[in-house]
């Protein structure tokens, strides 16, 4: 009995010392000036975890005992979905209301982890840093639900109209490796290397209009326009042209680069978040198998587009919009006329069908989504992937509501589309890549 009880004792010594392994402690913090040569700070820290989790760190600047403000722009590095290990961070005064035209006596940070939130709210109604402009969902919160294929969805966000009007939506999209490409199960190694946020549903019409100001969309009968996704709307609308003063020209300018005047111009400087943009061909086929490798992201082997099932199709018909079963009127043959047509035709209200694993909405069908990268024949895989370097067409992806099933897989690319097009039939979802 006593050789049990000292067996127990040990027993609960190890599941203590290993509980305690498991939290996240942040230790070695050394910051340094890089002047006379240079404003910014590096910031170097070694994280202890589990091997298995990831977590965000939090900065935190003070000048003797008074906080500075640190706005994300200012910070760069290892801030997200962090592991085990020795990381850097760099803090730019220069995007600040501080830099070397004062001092900050006493200078020091301290960092703190966090678990990744689930979902990010940016209230598109309020300016950079007002009270309630961003909102973040962590696991465990009451509004989450975990069911079936589906883990931590916010199902909820579709019964309240301004997730999809005066505010936005983002899921977190984790780094990793995923197949991607036409076969299926698809073959193509592709591994992205930063978490990214992915928008619930595509970028709606009152969204679009909130921040400039416009309503292009063809779908726009005043009593349902708000929360269709928006159309008619190029890919240089969206992110600016290569003729313009300061070209624009993905991959050959980075993704800081996008016209003032564009959407996401104007968007960053609202919201003060300047890493909005289009997803990448490997990142939009990501967000939108949500871990799957079947035909559509519902998970069903079963599903396919051969023969009849290439047109109609019973697995689509509860995951999106698409020619037959609302996009055209009943024969399937007649377009709807947009400027009449109520939601029962055409596009859909966003979240109007069935979410996949991580709550994301109408990538299946509804609107083409434009993607970041030039249109290539073949999927190039890897790290990253950024797509050709030229070419003549902006890739979209997903299909839309003019579109028969088989244009609708996950697997759908299509080119045809120069940035300068305008269509009713392609639209957009956004993506926030963090650093």
């Amino acid at each position: 009995m006593k050789m049990m009880r000292v067996l127990i004792g040990m027993m609960a010594v190890l599941m203590a010392v290993s509980s305690m392994a498991a939290d996240p402690t942040v230790s070695q913090v050394v910051a340094r000036q890089r002047w006379p040569w240079s404003r910014l700070v590096d910031i170097d820290y070694v994280l202890a975890c589990d091997g298995t989790q990831s977590v965000d760190v939090a900065v935190q600047a003070f000048t003797r005992n008074t906080a500075l403000s640190l706005p994300e722009s200012s910070l760069s590095g290892d801030l997200y979905g962090v592991s085990y290990g020795a990381h850097h961070i760099v803090w730019d005064p220069t995007v600040t209301a501080y830099t070397n035209s004062g001092v900050l006596p006493e200078f020091r940070v301290t960092l703190s982890t966090a678990e990744p939130p689930v979902y990010m709210i940016v209230d598109l109604t309020k300016d950079a840093g007002a009270d309630g402009q961003i909102e973040y969902i962590y696991p465990g919160d009451a509004r989450l639900e975990t069911y079936g294929r589906w883990t931590n969805v916010w199902f909820g966000v579709t019964n309240d109209s301004t997730y999809a009007t005066t505010k936005l939506v983002m899921r977190r999209v984790h780094a990793g490796t995923f197949k991607m490409g036409d076969s299926v199960p698809p073959t193509i190694s592709t591994t992205l290397t930063k978490d990214f946020y992915a928008g619930v549903f595509e970028v709606t019409q009152r969204q679009w209009e909130l921040i400039t100001g416009k309503k292009p969309s063809r779908f726009s009968v005043l009593a349902y326009y708000a929360a269709r996704p928006v159309e008619q709307v190029s890919y240089d609308d969206i992110r600016g042209a290569t003729n313009e003063a300061q070209a624009v020209n993905w991959p050959v300018t980075d993704r800081t680069v996008v016209g003032t005047n564009s959407f996401l111009g104007m968007l960053r400087a609202k919201t003060g978040l300047a890493d909005f943009d289009l997803p990448t061909d490997a990142q939009w086929e990501c967000l939108c198998r949500a871990g799957t490798t079947t035909v559509f992201n519902d998970g069903s082997a079963a599903a396919n587009v051969s023969d009849a099932n290439a047109y109609t199709n019973a697995w689509l018909d509860t995951l999106g919009r698409y020619r037959f079963n609302g996009g055209y009127l009943a024969d399937g043959v007649t377009k709807p006329w947009p400027e009449g047509t109520s939601l029962e035709n055409g596009t859909a209200r966003v979240g109007s069908y069935q979410a996949n694993a991580w709550g994301l909405y109408d990538t299946h069908g509804n609107n083409w989504e434009w993607c970041l990268d030039w249109y290539a024949d073949s999927l190039a895989g890897g790290s990253d992937p950024v797509g050709p370097m030229s070419g003549s067409y902006r890739l979209r992806r997903g299909g839309s509501w003019v579109e028969r099933a088989v244009n609708c897989r996950s697997a759908s690319r299509y080119s045809y589309a120069t940035p300068s097009v305008r269509t009713w039939d392609i639209g957009f979802r956004l993506v926030r890549t963090l650093p």
